[in-house]
């Protein structure tokens, strides 16, 4: 996520450090002949002639509480010095003149935890106040700014007792003990905030955990729980705009969801494996623990209202004044704002998109035009399209394909779809088979190495790589990404390849019944026509299973469901479930019976291609079994050698024709076994074993 730059202090400000007791503290002397006198952590002189045990045991109580005075706010005494601990920087200690009373030493002592504490405070509530700290640390220091003027109030009241005599060490004591406790906890919070560096979530957690682990003293806990509480207000102000908005406003970048720029959304319509919708925004490992139940929900809540932005309707989740995520204290309110919000901006942006942007329109247009469903138009496609289609990819004219489908479109029913300008012509340079392996998340890049590479043809035309596409604009694009789309297209080329064949053996088939009315019989007439047959069933078989039992009733179920989705996020889910069921069912990802099935299609267009010529020749050359004495008394004028050529041609004809049939009896026998073992795991193949059992019994 791209950061917002921070403001840095000014530069002054750091060759000066602040003026306070650390300033005096860590300021060195350069020259004492020119009495500038200063002391480090390292070494302190109190500067004085005479040691504190010279005094009487009363004089020395006075000028113990006068030193411990001064300590309270981080000051050195006469008799009190502050040292740094050892490779420890932030670590400092106090000590005591050794000629002091034994008592006295133990009382100051005592005390001393709480002078170094409000030392370190002091010190953290500086550092962190700085810009660069960030937003909860800002916070974090200026609660603890709070808690040192009232202690710094406590001290004063101290001093005002001292100076009116009614303060002795004992009593000093008593005053102070209450302190101790908070003021070492919070102790303990900083130095673990600092020397883990932490910010943003880091901080909140470490308050909280801190607070959990003080469950046996209630006051403790409490102010732990306050500063928690004043810390995470920055905070819930971002999450406040994120869910309530849709919008980041991060500065420092503590927001527990990262925004990543580089995913645009026109991505969506343009790139296969976009994710858009997935890391656009995205949660960060480091997360409150108050909010870790509904992280999910408050990334989904925002980024639903973030489409809605994007989409130019800036809607936002109507909340009460008392019920702003700022203005409650407890974990349970903070999950019941989340979800009313969620609930919210949810419900709007699929009424957006199911309204405004007619999805399921969308999808019912694509289901006509790509999945087939109205096959009049493309009919009159290809049809007209047939001489553009029969060239090699590279020569094909997506223009002029363009201005085909727009007539054959605006010739047909589909005029009346709203959405029939939106469909447009494609030619990919690979067959099907090639462009399901480059597919990686459909696994079927397996396929080369486990099954063999597919007989691919020689020279592969428009009607192998001819493909429908669909403009989608966004946010419809979230559900109908460029990867759906792919998957449309898979479906469309194996459906449109099996209209091909389909419509290639018709004419065949046509042929033979012409030649039925013209009374032209013969052996290699009636095995070519039950070959023909033959393949029409297996073809017609096919369509049927992919359109009636795969497509529809899937389709069916989807549009069901999507009928009572909750949120666009169910809507992507259903639409791509119905998308890879589709893709499996239709045999797209079972490489060996697509295998087969590309084999057979191949076969029956060689056959198509071949049956005029064989007819041809069965027509020129009259069957030898079936002459009658005029047609035999004219072939007796013939010459030996054109008898023997007569013969030869019929012969070669039949061989032919027999040799498709074997072959293609063959693989249909090889199919029938791999579909039985394979319906056992998908039952859904039982459907078209059933639909193939009667094909060839002939």
């Amino acid at each position: 996520m791209d950061y917002t730059p921070t403001l840095s202090t000014p530069k002054w400000n750091v060759d000066r450090p602040f003026l306070t007791g650390r300033f005096l503290q860590e300021t060195q002397s350069t020259s004492r002949a020119t009495e500038a006198k200063v002391f480090s952590l390292e070494f302190f002189s109190p500067g004085v002639d005479k040691p504190i045990g010279c005094y009487h045991a009363a004089v020395q109580e006075l000028i113990v509480i006068d030193d411990l005075l001064s300590a309270l706010v981080g000051i050195e005494g006469r008799y009190t010095s502050i040292r740094r601990v050892l490779g420890k920087d932030d670590n400092v200690t106090f000590q005591v003149d050794a000629s002091m009373d034994l008592a006295l030493q133990e009382s100051a002592k005592r005390i001393f935890p709480l002078c170094e504490s409000y030392l370190l405070i002091n010190q953290f509530v500086e550092s962190r106040s700085q810009f660069k700290s960030g937003l909860v640390n800002h916070a974090f220091a200026a609660a603890l700014r709070s808690l040192l003027l009232d202690y710094q109030a406590i001290v004063a009241q101290l001093e005002h007792q001292f100076r009116l005599g009614k303060l002795s060490i004992q009593g000093f004591w008593f005053y102070c003990q209450p302190m101790m406790g908070s003021m070492q906890a919070l102790s303990i919070v900083i130095k673990k905030s600092s020397a883990n560096k932490f910010t943003g979530s880091s901080v909140l957690n470490l308050l909280q955990s801190q607070a959990k682990a003080m469950a046996g003293d209630h006051v403790v806990r409490s102010l732990l729980e306050m500063m928690s509480h004043s810390a995470s207000q920055a905070y819930l102000g971002i999450l406040e705009r994120w869910v309530y908005e849709g919008v980041i406003t991060d500065p420092y970048g503590e927001f527990f969801i990262a925004e990543n720029k580089s995913f645009k959304k026109e991505s969506l319509t343009l790139d296969y494996d976009a994710k858009y919708w997935q890391q656009r925004y995205s949660l960060k490992d480091d997360i409150p623990s108050f909010l870790a139940n509904a992280a999910e929900t408050i990334l989904t809540t925002g980024k639903y209202l973030n489409v809605m932005r994007e989409c130019g309707h800036n809607i936002q989740v109507p909340v009460a004044e008392d019920s702003k995520l700022t203005s409650v204290g407890s974990n349970h309110r903070y999950h019941e704002l989340i979800k009313a919000a969620y609930d919210f901006a949810s419900g709007e942006l699929l009424n957006l998109i199911k309204e405004k942007y007619d999805l399921m329109g969308k999808l019912r247009s694509i289901k006509h035009y790509l999945l087939l469903d109205q096959g009049d138009f493309l009919v009159h496609f290809m049809d007209i399209a047939r001489e553009e289609l029969m060239k090699k990819p590279d020569d094909i004219s997506t223009e002029k394909l363009q201005s085909l489908l727009d007539l054959a479109l605006r010739s047909t029913a589909a005029v009346a779809d709203s959405y029939h300008e939106d469909l447009t012509c494609c030619v990919e340079t690979t067959t099907l088979w090639k462009r399901l392996s480059v597919l990686a998340d459909l696994q079927m890049n397996q396929i080369v190495s486990s099954h063999g590479d597919l007989e691919e043809p020689v020279n592969i035309t428009g009607l192998e790589t001819f493909a429908l596409g669909f403009k989608v604009c966004w946010p419809l694009s979230l559900v109908i990404s460029r990867k759906a789309l792919t998957k449309y297209q898979l479906i469309f080329r194996f459906l449109f390849h099996c209209k091909h064949v389909n419509r290639q053996l018709c004419g065949t088939w046509q042929l033979y019944q012409g030649l039925r009315k013209l009374d032209m019989q013969g052996i290699a007439i009636s095995v070519s026509s039950l070959l023909c047959r033959n393949m029409l069933k297996f073809i017609n078989s096919l369509l049927h299973y992919l359109t009636f039992e795969v497509l529809e009733p899937n389709w069916h179920v989807m549009h069901n469901k999507l009928q009572t989705a909750k949120s666009i996020d169910d809507v992507i889910e259903y639409h791509d479930f119905f998308l890879d069921k589709c893709l499996r069912e239709c045999l797209l990802l079972s490489p060996i019976l697509l295998q087969k099935l590309e084999k057979m299609k191949m076969m029956c267009l060689q056959y198509a291609a071949a049956a005029p010529r064989l007819i041809t020749y069965s027509v020129d050359t009259p069957e030898t079994d079936a002459l009658d004495v005029e047609k035999y008394n004219k072939l007796k004028l013939r010459t030996q050698s054109q008898a023997q050529k007569v013969v030869s041609d019929n012969a070669t004809v039949i061989d032919s024709i027999l040799k498709f049939e074997r072959e293609f009896s063959a693989e249909l026998r090889s199919l029938g076994p791999i579909l039985n073992s394979s319906s056992s795991a998908e039952p859904y193949l039982t459907h078209l074993v059933q639909l193939l059992l009667g094909v060839g019994r002939d």
